[in-house]
């Protein structure tokens, strides 16, 4: 590969030199200012869990790994939970789920990708970037909306379906 050559990355699909290596990079670039500059760690937990679900060969290796991600995408965007720090409700109760069945994860995984986040220069447009970028994964996911809803259900709301609404379809 040449310099200045690109190739996509086997996750996101971002076309960036050393493909899936290079988009690392700029994940731990990106990590690296959040835990130096206390303003832009406000996002860190969805710049994670969202980086996550778009690399899933690699941080969604297992039920637990995905659950933990893709609740925690679905708490912070549907229903106001923190986008710095992680839900403890969420992180037991995924703790617990031993021999649960990955569902099957979509080819898709977003139209926007990290470099969106990574051309940002202050930390209200690395929040904004995180954001947009974390809604265009969530969409990604559709097919999974109501296992994560029902997750974060059980994790939070003790099993009760009135903790979330759905925004769109049926709880399945």
């Amino acid at each position: 590969m040449g310099e200045g050559s690109t190739e996509p990355c086997s996750g996101c699909g971002l076309q960036v030199p050393g493909g899936a290596t290079g988009c690392q990079s700029i994940m731990d670039t990106l990590l690296a200012l959040q835990f130096s500059h206390p303003a832009y760690f406000a996002v860190h937990r969805l710049f994670v869990d969202t980086y996550s679900m778009q690399h899933p060969e690699r941080y969604c290796v297992s039920f637990k790994s995905l659950a933990a991600h893709l609740a925690h995408l679905c708490w912070s965007l549907e229903c106001g939970g923190s986008r710095a720090l992680p839900s403890e409700g969420i992180r037991r109760w995924v703790e617990r789920q031993a021999d649960s069945v990955k569902p099957a994860l979509p080819e898709l995984r977003g139209t926007v990708t990290i470099d969106s986040v990574a051309r940002t220069t202050t930390p209200a447009e690395h929040h904004q970037a995180v954001e947009i970028w974390a809604r265009a994964t969530w969409e990604a996911y559709a097919s999974l909306h109501s296992t994560a809803r029902h997750w974060v259900d059980l994790a939070l709301g003790g099993g009760k379906r009135r903790s979330i609404p759905a925004r769109t379809g049926h709880f399945g």
